[in-house]
C-alpha cells in the first residue's frame, strides 16, 4: 500500500522527487484551502501546508490516518503541535532552510534605513541630487539587541559580528550555545532595553509573544532605537509603534511582517492605521518576504525531507 501525501503549496521538486523515490503517493495541489482539506484529509498519511492551511484540533481529527505534519518553514502557530503529539503526529519544519535568506534580508532592510537608500533612490529618480541629507549611520559600531537566539537569530547575530557590530541577545528558553556564538553577550531584557541601537526580534507567535513589543516595551527601550521584525507581525502592537515613531522615541523601523497581512480584509481602523505607518520615510516595509529566495525554496524542500525520512514513517 502506498504512503499517501497531500503537498498544499508551492514547493522545491527536491521534496516531490525525493518522497516519489520512496514509493510516496502524492498529490500536490496548491488550490486547496481549510474548507477543501476538511473534506478530504481522512485519505491522507501525510501532510505539507505552508502559512495558509491551519492544522487545529479539530483539523487533526479528521485526518484519521495522519502519522506527519510538515510544515513548509519555521512558523508552528499554525499547527496545535501538543495536541498533534498526544495523537501521535510528527509535526516537521525547516527553519534551517531559510535562516541565511532572513538574515540576508534584514540586513538590507537596515542597510535601507541606516543609509537613506529609499529616499536617496527616489530622489536620484526626480533628478533631486542630495548627498548631506541622506548621509547615512554604519552598522559596524552599534549595539544590536536581539531577542530569540534561534535559527534565524543565531544567523543574523553572525553577520552583524562579521560587520564589527556587539551583539547582545535574550532568549529566555535557550540555556546552551554553540562555541561559533561566543561572540554574543547574553544577557536580560533590561539591558536589551538600555544598551540596544537596534533591537531585531526573532520569535514563534505565541501566548506569551503576542504584542510583547507594545506600550510598555517600547517605553523603556533606549530613544533613537530602531525596531526590527522579521519574525511575526503581531508581537508588535503596530499602534504602539506609530506612537512611538511619531514621538521620535523610536526613530526607525524594518518591518516584513505585520499584525493584518491580508490588505483586502483590513478593517477601516486598520487602513487608517496601515496608511499612517505608510507615509512614514523612517520605515521600511516589504511583504513578507525575507527567507523567500530562490535558494531557500530548495533548501527548505531538501531541510524538511531529510526530517521526514529521519521519521522512519515509510
Amino acid at each position: 500500500m502506498f504512503f499517501k501525501i497531500l503537498i498544499t503549496d508551492k514547493v522545491h521538486h527536491a521534496l516531490i522527487d525525493g518522497l516519489k523515490d520512496k514509493g510516496c503517493e502524492l498529490t500536490y495541489d496548491t488550490e486547496v484551502d481549510n474548507n477543501i482539506l476538511d473534506d478530504i484529509i481522512h485519505t491522507f498519511d501525510g501532510i505539507v501546508i505552508n502559512s495558509k492551511i491551519k492544522m487545529d484540533k479539530e483539523r487533526i481529527d479528521r485526518g484519521t490516518k495522519l502519522q506527519f505534519i510538515g510544515r513548509l518553514g519555521s512558523g508552528l502557530e499554525i499547527i496545535d503541535v501538543e495536541y498533534a503529539s498526544q495523537k501521535n503526529i510528527s509535526v516537521y519544519n525547516s527553519p534551517e532552510g531559510n535562516r541565511n535568506a532572513v538574515a540576508e534580508h534584514e540586513m538590507g532592510l537596515l542597510l535601507t534605513l541606516l543609509n537613506n537608500i529609499q529616499i536617496a533612490d527616489k530622489e536620484v529618480r526626480d533628478f533631486i541630487w542630495e548627498r548631506e541629507k541622506n548621509r547615512g549611520s554604519e552598522i559596524k559600531g552599534k549595539t544590536i539587541g536581539i531577542i530569540g537566539l534561534g535559527n534565524t537569530g543565531s544567523a543574523f547575530a553572525e553577520k552583524l559580528f562579521n560587520w564589527g557590530a556587539r551583539v547582545i541577545a535574550y532568549d529566555k528558553y535557550r540555556t546552551h550555545y554553540p562555541d561559533s556564538l561566543d561572540f554574543v553577550e547574553k544577557t536580560d531584557l533590561k539591558t536589551i532595553f538600555a544598551e540596544s541601537d537596534i533591537i531585531s526580534l526573532h520569535l514563534p507567535l505565541t501566548a506569551e509573544t503576542k504584542y510583547l513589543v507594545d506600550d510598555h516595551f517600547l517605553s523603556h527601550c533606549k530613544k533613537g532605537v530602531i525596531i526590527s521584525n522579521t519574525s511575526r507581525g503581531p508581537i508588535v502592537d503596530t499602534m504602539a509603534l506609530i506612537h512611538h515613531l511619531e514621538q521620535n522615541r523610536v526613530s526607525g523601523a524594518c518591518l516584513d511582517v505585520f499584525e493584518n497581512e491580508k490588505p483586502e480584509t483590513f478593517t477601516i481602523k486598520e487602513m487608517e492605521m496601515y496608511q499612517c505607518l505608510y507615509e512614514m520615510q523612517n520605515v521600511i516595509l516589504t511583504p513578507h518576504i525575507a527567507g523567500w529566495t530562490h535558494e531557500s525554496l530548495k533548501l527548505i524542500a531538501t531541510v524538511l525531507l531529510e526530517k521526514i525520512i529521519a521519521g522512519n514513517h515509510f
